[in-house]
């Protein structure tokens, strides 16, 4: 929990241009699921050409990547995975106990040498722990956790842990079996972001439905949909019009699930999210409806800075052909030039 996704920010990444081109303004940057407790998110702005540093969204609430399930025991992926711990989902509900329990110790050792310097005047002062520091923020509050998940007995496991330990769940990533307990993640208050219609992909997700975002919408809880894919992200609107497809909801809730309702859950709804007077300028302009395949992006803009242009993107494909074409006849002379120089 102490390694951070803003340490390895590619800001260089073409992805963030190709985003840009589908509409994207904003990302919730997080790593793979092969921890129980992993690394600390980023929340970037698509600032294309700007420094990893500058990417990153100052105001969002400070998170956390969390993990559940196959992907963490790996219990079923063959003999290279022999001796990885857990191997069993009771052994993941064990690893969140144990982390927590190390992290409220921490917590109150740090709170008695702060408040009693006469007791820890003749001892060694605690050990700095940035590992629990992590651990001890999400118990106080400030940061939250974004949990990947599928099944709804480990959604429930981890609210429970929450609970026990007296803080509330951030947002559950993926949460396909949502629909199952979504009454329970109201009665929690965890926010769900979900895939639109992924499933059959392991047999981890054999219950999942497309119909999960509507009904946890329906039931109250807040919910948006991911990409979990750098070419994914590139269609987050047409993402969101399945919403209309599978389950009724209104255009407006539909367009909620990749505007509004992400930035409520990573708690930046105050500067983006929706088109409001005091909100940040972030915005898209498209051809057409933007729920339709047919729509196309034509310009996107942050922060009141076009950083995509349909017509100049046009532009720049002719300048890189030209030059790609400049490039190959130059090295193709220059194969003709050594082979002549050889026979003669």
């Amino acid at each position: 929990s102490e390694v951070r996704i803003q340490d390895v920010l590619n800001s260089d990444d073409i992805t963030i241009y190709r985003e840009l081109a589908g509409g994207l303004t904003m990302a919730n940057i997080l790593h793979g699921s092969a921890n129980t407790i992993g690394g600390q998110n980023a929340v970037i702005k698509l600032r294309w050409g700007a420094s990893p540093e500058n990417l990153l969204f100052k105001n969002a609430r400070k998170g956390i990547k969390f993990a559940l399930g196959e992907n963490v025991k790996q219990s079923n992926w063959g003999d290279d995975y022999i001796s990885r711990y857990p191997q069993t989902r009771m052994g993941v509900e064990q690893i969140l106990r144990d982390a927590f329990m190390a992290a409220e110790e921490y917590q109150k050792e740090w709170h008695d040498y702060e408040k009693h310097h006469k007791k820890w005047k003749k001892k060694i002062p605690p050990r700095r722990d940035l590992e629990l520091e992590a651990l001890v923020e999400i118990l106080k509050g400030e940061r939250q956790i974004h949990c990947h998940s599928y099944r709804q007995d480990e959604i429930l496991m981890l609210t429970r842990i929450a609970e026990d330990f007296g803080f509330k769940m951030g947002t559950f990533q993926h949460v396909l079996e949502g629909y199952k307990v979504a009454d329970r993640l109201v009665e929690h208050g965890a926010h769900a972001s979900t895939f639109s219609d992924w499933w059959a992909y392991k047999y981890e997700v054999i219950d999942a439905i497309p119909y999960n975002g509507a009904i946890m919408t329906d039931v109250g809880v807040n919910v948006s949909f991911n990409s979990d894919s750098r070419e994914l992200a590139r269609r987050m609107n047409t993402e969101a019009a399945k919403g209309v497809k599978y389950g009724g909801l209104s255009e407006e809730e539909a367009l909620n699930l990749v505007t509004l309702n992400p930035a409520i859950q990573l708690g930046i709804d105050k500067w983006v999210g929706s088109l409001e007077i005091g909100k940040d300028a972030d915005f898209v302009i498209w051809s057409g409806h933007p729920l339709s395949t047919q729509s196309v992006c034509e310009q996107t803009w942050i922060d009141g800075i076009q950083y995509f242009d349909l017509k100049k993107d046009e532009g720049l494909i002719l300048r890189d052909e030209k030059l790609r074409n400049q490039l190959k006849n130059k090295i193709l002379s220059q194969k003709d030039s050594v082979k002549n120089k050889k026979w003669n």
